[in-house]
């Protein structure tokens, strides 16, 4: 996504406080406003689009008196949390219902639920200006109770007190809403909050709930190790910190390596990072093994875990095929993220990844895809790191049974003073401590997140758009030294992937990354450029320099065909379309640009040797809706 833009004033910050204190309910009764309204003035030097910047200092609201002793709270089931299941929360003894009221599941279950007003500057510095939760601690999930169509007419009606006669006296209110819930690992507690999610007081607590088995080993997805196929890394995340193994290929084992990360490695500044801060949560431990002995494009079988954490289901997985063979198919997107299973809402929102997750889950279990390419932003957690296990079960269908291979984009690296080229918060302040852990591609080295591999008749370059790229970088050395090194007999197809673009008809590109880069791409004679951070669909003519160098003609059945026997110029494709809220092409296109789509969807690449078929599928209607190919002699 595009580095958000924003100048936040002490003037704006007071007059929400203002404005939540006018939002009435008869739920609760207002809360005591401390005296002492002291800030502290903090330059946020450096600090892309905010130069001079008045921080607040953390305050706490007086806690909420309530007046109404039938407000309660309650969940079903009540026995221990499965992995992955709905849970039923009902209030009820409300008085008169309001819209403000709402549920937040908090986790861990002693989670500070006090009121942090400020912290509408940690959700706003990643980009994100919803509307949500202002407490001290950021609530997994969150939901009006309103939801419930009854809730505001109160149809669901129950007496509370009687009078000697047996007339009602005090008749309240109450309603249910559905929260779905992934193992997390920590324990959980429902809370009921009145006034909206600007200045929330809390009404009442559900009991804390546990999982069965926090120490499960879950959310297991593969990636490849290098260009054989005989070889696939399998990474997953558990509460347990002992090693654990995988079983797979019919009596074969390896033991996990054992990896976490910690608050200290976050990433914070002058305005504190949701990662170092409110946003924290427990990663639990990230084990991650190889599994050698296989064999390129067969499938095999495999299950994870130990007899004292419990055992993953047994789960059907398929290599690639190796280097240098003949055909592979691919599905490559970017800027996917994650989106609820219920009504509730949380931070960043991607509208588009459950139907684009769907519609790959079939083409994967249908045996059509090898493997898959995320080019950036990937789970635009952002420093909400309880995201990142949503994230996981949301790709598992795919992530689990075919090499899932990624990319780094701004919402998983940039931070002031990281390092990074971009100089945004972008991340959160993951600063790429998460990604990597929970990605560990065949790169160089630590925060060196760029690497080559081959697949069929493809040669695939991976660069880190967020680190140097300039003429005397590392990266830009080893990017010339690996293209160049490419042996066109065995991968004809060169294709060259990151995170943000050379043409895009929305903008969002940077000269300097065009001015140095694309002359590698040329005398490299690179085939195909996939990137994302733009939302939408796109493709261009083989281009450089802006100008068009070769047209396609129209192949057989009308299809765009670029003819690469006599190279010109890379073609570039945005398939930054997969989850996040789509972006809108301005009226006036690039003259380079040739189709332009604004939908949710994922490209489908098939190759041989002597032809590249690319295709853009609506993720919604499951059409193809733009294709070309590519071919040579």
């Amino acid at each position: 996504m595009n580095p958000p833009q924003f100048s936040m004033w002490i003037t704006f910050f007071l007059s929400c406080i203002l404005s939540c204190f006018h939002h009435g309910t008869s739920s609760w009764v207002s809360p005591s406003f401390p005296t002492n309204l002291s800030d502290t003035m903090d330059g946020f030097q450096h600090y892309t689009a905010i130069s001079d910047f008045r921080l607040l200092n953390r305050r706490k609201l007086g806690a909420c008196l309530n007046p109404n002793p039938y407000i309660a709270i309650d969940v079903s089931p009540k026995s221990a949390l499965a992995d992955d299941q709905m849970i039923r929360v009902t209030v009820s003894g409300v008085l008169l219902p309001s819209k403000g009221d709402w549920v937040g599941m908090i986790s861990p279950s002693h989670a500070d639920v006090d009121v942090c007003p400020q912290n509408f500057l940690q959700y706003e510095q990643t980009g994100d200006f919803s509307d949500l939760p202002l407490l001290c601690h950021y609530p997994v999930k969150a939901q009006y109770v309103s939801n419930d169509p009854g809730y505001i007419g109160c149809k669901k009606k129950e007496c509370k007190k009687f009078d000697q006669r047996g007339k009602c006296l005090v008749t309240t209110c109450s309603a249910s809403i559905t929260f779905h819930v992934i193992n997390i690992r920590t324990s959980i507690q429902f809370v009921f909050f009145g006034a909206g999610f600007q200045a929330p007081c809390v009404l009442a607590k559900s009991s804390v709930l546990e999982f069965e088995n926090p120490k499960k080993p879950l959310y297991g997805h593969l990636s490849s190790v290098d260009s054989t196929g005989t070889s696939m890394r399998l990474t997953w995340v558990s509460g347990d910190k002992n090693p654990q193994q995988v079983q797979y290929a019919n009596g074969k084992s390896q033991t996990s390596r054992v990896t976490t990360f910690s608050q200290d490695d976050m990433c914070t500044s002058g305005l504190q990072s949701p990662a170092k801060d409110f946003g924290w949560h427990d990663p639990g431990y990230i084990h991650s093994v190889v599994m050698t002995g296989l064999k390129p494009s067969t499938r095999f079988s495999y299950r994870y875990g130990s007899n004292s954490a419990g055992w993953s289901a047994r789960i059907n997985f398929k290599t690639p095929p190796s280097g240098g063979s003949d055909e592979l198919t691919f599905l490559a997107f970017g800027d996917m993220g994650k989106a609820p299973r219920d009504a509730s809402v949380e931070h960043y929102i991607q509208p588009g990844s459950l139907a684009v997750i769907r519609a790959m889950a079939g083409e994967v279990s249908s045996g059509n895809a090898d493997s898959i390419f995320h080019i950036g932003d990937i789970s635009y957690a952002t420093g909400f790191l309880v995201e990142w296990d949503f994230f996981f079960h949301l790709i598992g269908p795919v992530a689990s049974q075919v090499s899932y291979m990624t990319a780094i984009g701004n919402h998983e690296r940039d931070y002031v003073n990281s390092g990074s080229v971009y100089i945004t918060p972008d991340s959160g302040g993951e600063c790429g401590v998460p990604y990597e852990s929970y990605f560990p591609m065949p790169t160089p080295g630590k925060d060196k997140p760029w690497y080559s591999m081959e697949q069929g008749s493809v040669h695939f370059v991976v660069i880190s758009t967020e680190h140097d790229w300039s003429k005397n970088s590392e990266q830009y050395q080893w990017m010339s030294k690996d293209m160049a090194s490419v042996d066109r007999s065995r991968t004809p197809w060169v294709i060259f992937t990151g995170h943000r673009p050379m043409y895009s008809s929305c903008g969002s590109v940077d000269p300097r990354f065009v001015l140095y880069v694309e002359p590698l791409l040329l005398a490299n004679k690179v085939d195909l450029v996939l990137f994302g951070h733009v939302h939408n669909y796109e493709r261009t003519c083989a281009v450089y320099r802006n100008q068009c160098k070769a047209m396609p003609k129209k192949g057989a059945g009308g299809v765009d065909t670029y003819d690469n026997k006599n190279y010109e110029a890379p073609v570039h494709a945005i398939i930054g379309m997969a989850g996040f809220k789509l972006d809108s092409f301005p009226p006036k296109a690039g003259r380079w640009s040739i189709s332009r789509i604004s939908e949710f969807g994922y490209a489908r690449v098939h190759t041989t040797k002597r032809q590249l078929d690319f295709e853009f599928v609506n993720a919604n209607s499951k059409k193809v809706e733009d294709r070309f190919q590519i071919i040579k002699s």
